[in-house]
């Protein structure tokens, strides 16, 4: 009986330790890499190659970028709704609304493993601030933002919707303000509010009614010159 031959294990790869690259590029770049972490530019990659092509191969890199860019505290960066930075720590492009909500997604999954309080009225909260913030329209923010998950999706749609009813009724104290001859603080005190908060409110009400109206005129169709001849 012939006996077998001896299986071969295939070598795994060295993993790579990246943390002394990390910590070089803190050095060179701390408004990016050192305490506060700020979002990098797309393209930051073939950036630093260029800048530095003697601090490291290119897979070392790589690898360092891709732990510093799944770091919690890199995420919390990203779901802030900060601008993409360059080396110089310039914003150079804003973030994203796709980017910032699954960055907001995966900073409160992470939080909530850790806590015993449910989280998700505060990310409810943070997704309908971070939809306002972004300037889109109710059928432009879902559609970049929509995914596969259907919870996030749950998530999305009644933050959405939310912020939709707020909307409704910062419309109407916005008219109510507009017709009153009251000053603010005169309205506010009628309505029992801080006047802060009626600011804030008639700011978010102008700001949707203007989106409102550039939406409008965006969805119009176009009448081309002589298109009603006959």
């Amino acid at each position: 009986m012939t006996a077998s031959q001896p299986s071969v294990e295939t070598p795994k790869p060295a993993k790579v330790d990246v943390f002394p690259l990390l910590d070089k590029l803190a050095a060179l770049y701390p408004q990016l890499f050192g305490t506060e972490f700020l979002p990098l530019k797309r393209g930051i990659f073939q950036d630093l190659l260029e800048a530095h092509p003697d601090l490291c191969e290119r897979n070392q890199l790589k690898a360092a970028l891709a732990l510093h860019t799944r770091s919690t505290r890199y995420l919390t960066a990203v779901a802030s709704g900060q601008q993409r930075h360059d080396l110089q720590g310039q914003a150079v492009e804003p973030m994203a609304p796709e980017h910032i909500y699954q960055a907001l997604l995966e900073v409160f999954r992470r939080r909530q493993l850790r806590s015993k309080e449910d989280l998700r009225p505060k990310l409810l909260e943070r997704v309908i601030q971070a939809f306002e913030d972004s300037s889109h329209t109710v059928m432009d923010y879902a559609a970049l933002v929509h995914g596969k998950d259907p919870a996030a999706n749950a998530l999305l749609d009644e933050a959405l919707a939310q912020s939709q009813e707020r909307a409704a009724r910062g419309e109407a104290l916005l008219r109510a303000f507009d017709s009153s001859g009251h000053t603010l603080e005169a309205f506010a005190d009628m309505y029992g509010m801080d006047p802060r908060d009626v600011v804030r409110t008639l700011e978010q009400a102008r700001r949707g009614v203007k989106l409102a109206v550039a939406g409008s005129l965006q969805d119009a169709p176009v009448h081309q010159p002589g298109g009603d001849a006959a």
